[in-house]
């Protein structure tokens, strides 16, 4: 069954508008000149480019001489139990689903069924339409000469003092003499671990070791038994009548 719409059932545009777009000429428009305004930054981006700017110059200026070398540890970390269980029902389920007889599906007939639009969204596109046509069948004639006024917002009493305070805090800023400044020599403490951290470090030491000293020849052969879950009452009833 085509869902396709049938050209007669398109939305037709009206008569009036349609003449109106289609005798439109560019002659009858009105010559306008634009006027361009320059919108300075608020208090808040000047802030922000000032803190990025030093941020950068921190960047750039700072001495890779202090940095000390550092060895990385790799770690490998065994999946626990709930991890292998799942990882085994995966597998589980993939076999089952590889191994499944296409011949036991039924064959089923799909059936379209259109869904008729309800009541509310009938009256929604009744109040559309008739919104529409009064928009288009609007007499310009009644409409009345306007004239628009720019109003230029002046900066109140309490931004023009914070941005004097601001302005003299970055003259002192820059303005600054960096050979009134005193010698400081930086002091680097090592942090020590825990006792905890220490006791889990040496479980983890324990447990690689046991991993990597375990002896295989320990191990006893078993014989793996794949099972077959059937699929049970409630399922094949709801297959059937599906």
């Amino acid at each position: 069954m085509s869902t396709e719409t049938a050209l007669k059932d398109l939305p037709k545009v009206d008569p009036t508008l349609k003449g109106q777009l289609e005798g439109f000429t560019p002659d009858k428009l009105k010559k306008t000149d634009t006027e361009e305004k320059t919108i300075l930054p608020s208090k808040e981006d000047v802030e922000s480019e000032k803190l990025r700017n030093e941020h950068l110059e921190n960047i750039s200026k700072f001495p890779s001489g202090r940095l000390k070398r550092t060895s990385t540890s790799e770690k490998i970390v065994l999946p626990s139990s709930s991890d292998v269980e799942a990882e085994k029902k995966e597998k589980a389920h993939l076999q089952a689903v590889e191994g499944f007889n296409a011949a036991n599906l039924k064959h089923a007939n799909t059936k379209e069924k259109i869904v008729l639009p309800a009541k509310e969204d009938i009256e929604t596109e009744r109040t559309h339409q008739s919104i529409f046509q009064g928009v288009t069948g609007f007499n310009k004639a009644n409409m009345r000469h306007a004239e628009t006024q720019e109003k230029v917002a002046l900066p109140a009493k309490e931004d023009i003092q914070t941005e004097k305070t601001h302005q003299s805090i970055f003259q002192g800023v820059t303005g600054f003499d960096k050979s009134q400044m005193r010698h400081a020599e930086t002091e680097e403490k090592v942090a020590l671990p825990a006792k905890e951290d220490i006791e889990k470090e040496k479980g983890q030491q324990a447990l690689f070791q046991g991993i990597e000293g375990f002896n295989q020849s320990n191990l006893k052969k078993t014989e793996t038994q794949e099972k077959n879950p059937l699929p049970t009452k409630e399922i094949i009833e709801q297959e059937k009548n599906a």
